[in-house]
């Protein structure tokens, strides 16, 4: 019963975001179409769980190549103890030691996702890519972010401090399944309603390439006939832009 209504639950979250974010949706896509149009580059970035859309979207069959995984070992779930990237992702300074080692410049594009939008690293990234010319995309879950005060030394949240703002219409905490007898909610939706969300931007920002004559660099399954070549051209054309081969 409760796994029927996990599903439930995600599928209108999505509904509910995908209606309600339309504005903030089709912004994020021009943004990065400029960026792309411009041979400018793009970043994605998330501490933890978070970090998992920078995974989703990157170096896989049906999407764009030039989209660059920023993943930095300690705030990510492969840190041991993974307890760590709790404190490290709270660290004033981090998140600027990161941004500027991984290339990110004036006129790229960056995607930072923190669900509640409060800790240092995030936020910090997005005010100094901000301060240095690159465009900032944020997706969080606003009523959760509203709920909480930040850990950053400003004061702000990632939602007050991005170009666009994506909400995902989670709930405070992540976990939105109520079960009987149990004290913790359980069924966190921020991933699957984050992916769902930002496959839709890159699928239409693909749409305003074609439409203004440019051949989006979309790649093929290395599993199909003919898929390594087609790879292997994108990884030639695009080398300026890709940077995590």
């Amino acid at each position: 019963m409760y796994g029927k209504t996990y599903i439930e639950t995600v599928l209108r979250t999505i509904e509910t975001a995908w209606s309600t974010q339309q504005p903030a949706l089709a912004r994020a896509s021009e943004l990065l179409y400029t960026a792309i149009r411009d041979k400018h580059s793009v970043f994605v970035f998330g501490c933890s769980h978070a970090g998992m859309l920078a995974e989703e979207v990157f170096y896989r069959t049906g999407g764009l190549a030039i989209l660059n995984p920023i993943f930095f070992s300690g705030t990510l779930l492969n840190t041991r103890p993974v307890t760590m990237t709790s404190s490290l992702e709270r660290l004033p300074g981090l998140g600027t030691i990161i941004l500027e080692e991984n290339g990110v410049k004036a006129g790229d594009c960056l995607i930072v996702h923190s669900n509640s939008g409060r800790n240092t690293v995030p936020v910090e990234m997005a005010m100094v890519a901000r301060e240095r010319g690159v465009s900032v995309i944020g997706f969080t879950s606003l009523r959760h972010s509203q709920s909480v005060t930040s850990r950053h030394p400003s004061g702000k949240k990632l939602f007050e401090v991005c170009d666009v703002v994506i909400d995902n219409c989670g709930v405070p905490g992540d976990a939105a399944i109520a079960v009987e007898g149990l004290a913790e909610p359980m069924g966190p939706t921020s991933t699957a309603v984050g992916a769902s969300l930002i496959h839709a931007i890159v699928i239409e920002t693909v749409e305003r390439l074609l439409a203004d004559g440019v051949t989006p660099p979309v790649f093929m399954s290395a599993n199909l006939d003919g898929g390594d070549a087609h790879n292997r051209k994108i990884f030639d054309e695009y080398k300026d832009n890709i940077f995590y081969m």
